[in-house]
Parts: structure tokens; C-alpha cells; sequence
């Protein structure tokens, strides 16, 4: 029997939709085990606006029953309300998730930006690159379902922290396929022809159906975009190195031009 999943799920109480929650509900249905969800609510003072003429910073004990604990109650599943005042977003996020020993966190991409892919603020870098659990962006309209997961990885790599990352990838994309029971592929892009990454070695070392091994010439978020959408894939899974040395402040890099490549909800695993 699988184990009880702990989701750590961000609500923004500015927010008239809560994608995160409802990706739960969907999601949960699938799921032999049903997870345990924190909710944790707090306003993103990057993308809201938190003035007081703004009347939906002010949420009564209706809102909380109709918006939150209706939508888990329908899915049947056991959850816990957290509220944060805190001004440091990103920061009173990773601190909760890590002491409610999260096993993911879902992160809302609020509806406003959606037209503009991911907003690349400081505050959702920093999560990105410093939680403890992979972060889960959850987009307005991209699909409910976890049947089709894609692994985008880097077998050309050869530094051990990146071994060691498609490693990690590749495990929790065989843990969510066997959750869901989803069919699982694999992609790995390359911009130099000498150092081409061989299919077979792929299906090898990942367990992974040739038919199901994806390998293309071309920028890394190019190539996964493009067959993200090819094979209908529900969820993105790739890895960010954390905080350490240039790549906390390295903007413009590949994790954030794939992130803002794709539609679908990409699931962000940091290797600190």
C-alpha cells in the first residue's frame, strides 16, 4: 500500500480561483491513498496588490467554508488551514512546508500573469531554488489529469551534482507514474551533435520504453516544450540546482526559459 502523501497547497486569498485546490481534488480521485493536505493561505505581495482598498484581503469564516473546506471535503480528504501574515512570502512558505514535512508543494500561478507564462520574481525564484520538497507550478487551464508524465533530463551532464539530479527526477517520475499508474517519458534535448545523448543508453539506464525516450537537437526548452505537447503530457518534472554558488542569482537560465516554454503544470525539483 502506497504511502499517505503530505501536499503542502498555497492559497492566495486575493485569488477568485483556486487552481491549486482543485488540481487536489482532481488529483486526489486518482490516487489509491488519498493525501494529507496543508493549506497554507497568504497573499503574494509581489503580484497583489495589498492596499486597503483591495476588499479581498478581507476573508470572514464563509470564505474559508465555502472556498477552501468545501472543495477538500468533496474530495474526502483530511486537511489543515494555516494562515500567515508574514511580508516574507517565499520564506514563511519553505519554513511551513519543512515543518509540515511536505512531501510537495502547489503553487498557484496566479491568473493574471497566466498570459505571461510564470512571473519570475524574486520571491518565487527563491522557492524554487530553496525548498526542501519539489514545488509544483499549477496553471489556469492545463490539465487536471496525471496520466502522461514527462521527465525532462540531461544525460550529457557530467558533474556529480547534475548526475545526481536526473537521478532524482527520474525517481520521483517512477513514484507519481506509479501513484497515478501514468505512462512515463523521457526527454533529454542537445545542442552539440558530438555529444549526442544515445536513446539506448537512456531506455537502459531509465527503465524506460525506447518508444518512450524522447531525444532532440535543439535548446533544452524548445525541445521539452515541443514534445510536451506532442505526447499530451499532464505533468513536466525537471531540476533546478539549488542555492548554491552563481545559481541563486543566475537569471535567464534554462530552468526559467522551460518554465516559461510550457502550458502544462511543471513539477520543480531543486538539488541543493
Amino acid at each position: 500500500m502506497p504511502k499517505q502523501q503530505k501536499m503542502f497547497v498555497v492559497v492566495d486569498p486575493n485569488d477568485e480561483q483556486h487552481v491549486a485546490l482543485e488540481r487536489v481534488k482532481r488529483t486526489s480521485q486518482l490516487q489509491k491513498v488519498k493525501p494529507f493536505v496543508h493549506v497554507f493561505v497568504a497573499v503574494d505581495g509581489d503580484a497583489v496588490d495589498t492596499r486597503a482598498y483591495n476588499a479581498n484581503l478581507v476573508r470572514d469564516q464563509s470564505w474559508f467554508d465555502e472556498q477552501i473546506r468545501s472543495t477538500l471535503n468533496e474530495a474526502g480528504v483530511e486537511h489543515l488551514i494555516e494562515v500567515s501574515w508574514s511580508s516574507e512570502w517565499q520564506e514563511s512558505i519553505m519554513q511551513a512546508a519543512k515543518r509540515a514535512n511536505a512531501d510537495l508543494i502547489y503553487l498557484p500561478v496566479h491568473a493574471k500573469t497566466a498570459n505571461r507564462r510564470f512571473l519570475f520574481t524574486e520571491s518565487k525564484w527563491e522557492l524554487l531554488k530553496g525548498a526542501s520538497c519539489p514545488v509544483v507550478l499549477i496553471r489556469p487551464g492545463a490539465h487536471e489529469e496525471r496520466k502522461t508524465v514527462l521527465a525532462a533530463v540531461n544525460f550529457q551532464a557530467t558533474r556529480n551534482v547534475q548526475i545526481e539530479l536526473n537521478e532524482k527526477i527520474l525517481e520521483t517520475a517512477r513514484n507519481i507514474c506509479g501513484v497515478y499508474n501514468a505512462d512515463m517519458h523521457v526527454v533529454n534535448g542537445y545542442m552539440d551533435s558530438m555529444n549526442y545523448p544515445d536513446r539506448g543508453r537512456l531506455a537502459k539506464e531509465t527503465g524506460v520504453d525506447t518508444d518512450r525516450i524522447h531525444v532532440d537537437h535543439g535548446y533544452t526548452s524548445d525541445v521539452v516544450s515541443k514534445i510536451a505537447e506532442n505526447i499530451n503530457a499532464d505533468l513536466v518534472i525537471m531540476g533546478t540546482l539549488g542555492q548554491n554558488g552563481m545559481t541563486k542569482t543566475r537569471r535567464g537560465n534554462t530552468s526559467e526559459r522551460l518554465i516559461d516554454a510550457l502550458d502544462t503544470d511543471v513539477m520543480v525539483i531543486n538539488h541543493g
